[in-house]
């Protein structure tokens, strides 16, 4: 879904100096490498979806933070961003993960009998963000079969029924109340692109299944 922001269109009427946002009380990774000279150099810059420098970095300006707990400060709104804004995130993700630097690599293990489930009870996978080329994986869950075979409860389509159950087991979505969240973005268009995955099959919880999360951004 592109983004409706048309901001930088008007950018030409005010200089890089006027847009920098005030950071001199701001405790976050995002405040502390964004400078004057980067502000301009990505400022008039988008992804394909419409994402700006100043969607990227909203949340950060937003919520200073505080001065004992140092927070991210930025978002990305699409895959693009990590390449658009890349002289932004490259030191952010850096600084933020002990020095993981833009040529190091994840080690990827898709074996799923090294998946660790730690504790008894609902075995519950938290998926949200971004997907890039992929569509909204709710729709590929449906098409398991044998012990995988599940169904797909979209937020905005659950009767009461299952609201309640899924209430009672602790488990329904809340609409983000976060400043933070807000201030990224991550309640835009609730309750579309969020629901639950519920495989009966598989073992743990109340539902008598493994639930997967989506909320789609």
């Amino acid at each position: 879904m592109p983004f409706s922001n048309t901001h930088n269109k008007y950018k030409q009427k005010f200089s890089a100096e006027e847009e920098f946002p005030d950071l001199s009380k701001h405790n976050n990774h995002m405040a502390k490498v964004l400078t004057p000279a980067l502000y301009q150099r990505l400022r008039d810059k988008e992804t394909p979806s419409g994402f700006t420098l100043d969607d990227v970095i909203q949340t950060g300006v937003d919520n200073p933070g505080h001065p004992f707990i140092m927070t991210v400060g930025c978002v990305a709104g699409d895959e693009e961003s990590y390449e658009v804004f890349k002289e932004l995130f490259d030191p952010v993700i850096q600084d933020r993960h002990g020095g993981y630097k833009p040529t190091d690599k994840h080690r990827t293990d898709l074996n799923h009998e090294n998946l660790k489930v730690p504790g008894e009870g609902s075995q519950n996978l938290n998926l949200g963000g971004i997907w890039g080329e992929f569509g909204h994986p709710g729709a590929a869950l449906n098409s398991l079969d044998g012990e995988f075979k599940g169904k797909y409860y979209p937020l905005k389509a659950m009767t009461e029924q299952e609201q309640q159950q899924l209430i009672d087991d602790h488990f329904l979505f809340d609409k983000p109340v976060s400043p933070l969240l807000l201030a990224s973005g991550m309640a835009r268009d609730w309750p579309d692109a969020r629901g639950i995955w519920w495989a009966p099959g598989l073992p743990g919880g109340h539902l008598g299944g493994t639930h997967v999360i989506f909320a789609h951004f």
